[in-house]
């Protein structure tokens, strides 16, 4: 099975993309957007606005509820030249996500850089007010290696925490191919309804489309609607470059799942699960995993830590049903006190994957070439380009801020998985 999957040819996996079907601001109205229902090999429009319709009464949604950060910061040197500092992950005093961001006087990241040949040496600053106090944020270049930098960061006052610093000076991250400056409407409408942790340098997008008005139609339905949170990476946007995936290396996010979601995953045994977003498919894919690996050697730690190739090495001769795994990590979970499970994941979800989790999956349209098109094609198979292209022939909009689709689990390609 391994080596049938690290043979998929990426341009198996790509389609002409036209510019002008490349979103570049939101909708006005989030729910407004187009949705492109995929069941039972029939495609149907509808509007978002309308998705509790389509989802079974008594089941479960569940959604990322991981926030955008403004993890770009822009300088300006005396000699006017300015310097783009891009945060992509903590590293001193600490690489939680969580904890970083309650640093307060001075953290270290791992960075991109623009402009970084003009960057030799001395610390960059930028200074403002927050709340009518005066406020200075330094930046100085630690390390630089062959993919990233290393960037110290000093602030004062130093109460304040580098979420706030962050807040005040850094910019919200609008993907590559937004050719545009962020604006302050993207501050809101780049994040989703669920937003609560810190921690991501992309939306989960599929969850930007949810209103109060949708959340109150899925309840109505009795659908309860739970989260986990993923801190999506500038990974993501990160096209697979080689002519096959073996040689694609996937990046990998810290991820936090509450053990409350666990066991009513467990509750809710035999009934219909619609994950919101391909961070929710690889975040509740994961946990299955992690189960699986502490079935076979009792656990040594309480962390979740799931390597890209990870279940097609350790692809169990038979089975382990996915009760089984997720009841091993609640025990775990309960062995050592926790409420919730913390980790990392790099799961590589490609076709001839088997799901554990979601009956259907809500998600944006996207990149060609790109290991979120193989997730969702791991999910529909070949469906994935008579969606594609019914979506292309009729105006859809695409990525991040794009329209919108709501994919079940096609039955018989289910069992031709099994």
């Amino acid at each position: 099975m391994l080596e049938k999957l690290r043979n998929i040819r990426i341009e198996e996996y790509n389609y002409p993309l036209p510019d002008k079907l490349i979103a570049q601001f939101p909708l006005e109205v989030r729910d407004k957007s187009k949705l492109l229902v995929l069941k039972d090999n029939a495609l149907s429009e509808d509007t978002f606005a309308n998705i509790a319709s389509h989802l079974p009464t008594d089941s479960l949604l569940i959604s990322n509820e991981t926030r955008v950060v403004h993890a770009r910061l822009i300088f300006q040197k005396s000699t006017g030249s300015h310097i783009e500092i891009f945060c992509l992950e903590p590293f001193e005093p600490t690489n939680d996500i969580q904890l970083a961001f309650q640093q307060k006087q001075s953290c270290t990241w791992k960075c991109l850089v623009g402009n970084a040949r003009r960057w030799k040496s001395g610390p960059l600053s930028l200074d403002g007010e927050i709340d009518g106090t005066p406020v200075t944020l330094r930046a100085s270049l630690v390390e630089r290696t062959e993919t990233a930098f290393f960037v110290r960061f000093s602030w004062e006052p130093q109460q304040l925490s580098f979420a706030q610093i962050l807040d005040y000076f850094g910019k919200i991250p609008l993907p590559p191919y937004i050719s545009r400056e962020a604006s302050d409407n993207d501050n809101s409408r780049y994040q989703t309804v669920f937003a609560r942790n810190d921690g991501s340098v992309a939306a989960p997008t599929a969850g930007l489309h949810f209103t109060p008005n949708v959340l109150a139609d899925l309840a109505k339905k009795n659908i309860k609607t739970l989260s986990v949170t993923l801190h999506v990476g500038a990974g993501t946007f990160k096209p697979v470059s080689s002519e096959t995936i073996e040689n694609h290396h996937m990046h990998s996010e810290q991820v936090i799942v509450p053990l409350k979601l666990i066991k009513e995953i467990l509750l809710h045994k035999g009934k219909h699960i619609t994950l919101v977003g391909t961070t929710t498919v690889r975040t509740l894919e994961s946990v299955y995993w992690q189960g699986v690996k502490w079935l076979r050697q009792p656990a040594k730690s309480h962390t979740l830590s799931i390597e890209q190739w990870d279940p097609y090495i350790n692809f169990p001769e038979e089975r382990i049903s996915t009760e089984m795994a997720l009841q091993c990590v609640v025990d775990t979970l309960k062995k050592y006190n926790l409420t919730e499970l913390h980790g990392q994941t790099a799961l590589l979800i490609a076709p001839g994957y088997t799901y554990h989790i979601p009956d259907a999956i809500i998600t944006n349209f996207h990149q060609p070439r790109s290991t979120l098109l193989l997730l969702v094609a791991a999910f529909v198979g070949d469906n994935w380009k008579t969606a594609y292209d019914y979506a292309i022939n009729n105006n859809f909009r695409f990525l991040s801020y794009g329209d919108s689709c709501l994919f079940f689990k096609h039955k018989l390609y289910t069992t031709l998985q099994q």
